[in-house]
């Protein structure tokens, strides 16, 4: 087998270079007459087998959590957040990934199906694009087919039982989301229509922002940073809420009386891809609202 030896406090070492098989038997072989210093009674051979532990064949991962957690979605909606309580396997995840409208019929092909799957580097959250073709107005797709979803009817996300997680265990159970379809969003985001709601000096209350829509759950946590009057970044956990219309953040230390700065990314979406100042559709039909300069929107409040 491919490995490294070494000694470490008098005990000899081997460390494969690929995990053991379970359920695989292996002999490992000690050669005494090889060692160094004195010579060592016996044969000159110390050999054991053993066995790796075998895997269980017990079904323990579920789905955990599916994002946007909003009952009612936008017709353009663009993707979904699939999280699973460990690991997962990689390859052929659409055979396991099903969107049926009420009367219990699949939707043909909704997904952006590529080769790259979307997962992060845990393996435990799928990102599930909706196929722009899908949503976008003027696409041969949608022209085709129709759209994904259409506003007023209901559907459902249904993940199979039979996708294996990362030991090849199905998982414990299938999983649903049913949701209903509004209308589309086409309106950019407007920072300066959020509410924020500042945290008393000398506590640990959490700030928080009120989005006038649901936000991309994954990006609206990775982009909001909170900045100290000396330009510092300041620790703390985010969290969303109120199903995604409502950021919190919780500082590591005491908040102090001062002025802070939130930095929002303008990459920062909906859950129909639109952005600070631009909407997802805007390079192909409306009128190009004016370029953000900056990559960042400065939003200021007080801690008293």
């Amino acid at each position: 087998m491919l490995g490294a030896y070494g000694v470490r406090s008098g005990v000899l070492r081997f460390e494969p270079q690929f995990p053991l098989e379970p359920g695989v038997r292996y002999r490992a072989v000690l050669h005494l007459d090889q060692l160094p210093g004195e010579t060592h009674p016996g044969s000159g051979l110390i050999t054991a087998v053993f066995e790796a532990p075998r895997r269980s064949t017990t079904p323990t991962t579920v789905v955990s959590h599916v994002y946007p957690s909003a009952t009612v979605l936008p017709e353009n909606l663009l993707k979904f957040y699939i999280h699973f309580s460990a690991p997962m396997s990689r390859g052929h995840i659409y055979e396991h990934i099903h969107l049926r409208d009420e009367s219990g019929k699949t939707v043909e092909l909704p997904f952006l199906e590529i080769d790259q799957e979307l997962w992060d580097p845990a393996m435990k959250r799928l990102t599930l694009l909706i196929d722009p073709g899908r949503i976008k107005r003027g696409l041969r797709p949608i022209e085709d087919m129709g759209p994904a979803l259409e506003a007023g009817r209901h559907y459902a996300l249904i993940i199979d039982r039979a996708w294996k997680d990362a030991i090849g265990n199905p998982l414990k159970e299938s999983f649903q989301k049913a949701f209903e379809v509004g209308a589309p969003d086409r309106d950019p985001l407007d920072p300066t229509r959020w509410e924020i709601r500042s945290p008393k000096a000398e506590t640990r209350h959490a700030l928080t922002i009120t989005f006038t829509k649901p936000m991309d759950h994954a990006l609206a946590q990775r982009v909001i940073r909170v900045i100290g009057e000396s330009g510092e970044s300041v620790e703390g956990e985010t969290e969303l809420e109120d199903q995604e219309r409502r950021w919190t953040f919780i500082p590591v230390h005491l908040w102090r009386r001062a002025h802070y700065t939130l930095l929002v990314q303008t990459t920062i979406e909906d859950l129909a891809g639109n952005s600070i100042g631009k909407s997802f559709e805007v390079d192909l039909f409306d009128n190009v609202q004016p370029r953000i300069a900056s990559t960042t929107v400065k939003l200021s409040f007080e801690v008293r």
